[in-house]
């Protein structure tokens, strides 16, 4: 029990250490997307107000006391969570290809790219991390919100791309392309997370 509850605690603080940064995130990248006019930036920030809200969902998973309200918080987590992954994959299709038929060419911003270059660093260490910690406990809602975490991993790795090519060499189509190879995988992850709510802890 006092290595359930160790456990339980870093839980908490990785969730808040996530959360802090996601916020903090959301509002640099949001600022800085509507001054520079770039959707990408501006997109970016959006995603990770949908970090925040699975985080909240963990949050809710780890306040449970007793064994059965843990399973039923367990769950609700769960789906929370593929609901998330579902909503950012459409979310990354209606941008990506609106961005592609538009020609919009996402606008050079230095704090963009700073910004995608940190959480590219941050990101899978706070998601590794928490991977351990689910195993740990063996939650599958803690190891789904790891993956969600490592997946903003690749996002801030395709808004480095594009915000970077473009600035360097015009190539304003990378960004739009290398998020939509995500959207399969961000499908796919929805739908295990989502189907494993009905199975047991």
């Amino acid at each position: 029990q006092a290595g359930r509850r160790i456990l339980l605690k870093r839980g908490f603080l990785l969730t808040v250490a996530t959360t802090t940064w996601n916020l903090g995130e959301a509002g640099v990248a949001l600022a800085f997307g509507v001054m520079a006019g770039s959707v990408a930036l501006t997109g970016f920030g959006l995603d990770s107000l949908l970090e925040v809200s699975s985080a909240l969902f963990i949050f809710w998973k780890l306040a449970g006391k007793k064994a059965a309200d843990i399973g039923r918080r367990e769950n609700t987590a769960r789906r929370g969570i593929a609901l998330t992954f579902l909503l950012l994959a459409l979310w990354i299709t209606w941008k990506s290809v609106g961005d592609l038929r538009a020609g919009t060419r996402p606008e050079p911003s230095i704090a963009g790219i700073v910004l995608a270059f940190l959480s590219l660093i941050i990101m899978p260490l706070l998601g590794t991390a928490k991977m351990r910690l689910g195993k740990a406990l063996n939650s599958r809602a803690i190891q789904a919100d790891a993956v969600e975490t490592l997946v903003c991993a690749w996002l801030s790795a395709s808004l480095l791309a594009g915000l970077g090519l473009h600035a360097a060499l015009q190539w304003w189509r990378a960004d739009a392309i290398g998020a939509l190879l995500m959207v399969p995988f961000l499908i796919w992850q929805g739908i295990e997370t989502w189907k494993e709510a009905g199975g047991r802890d």
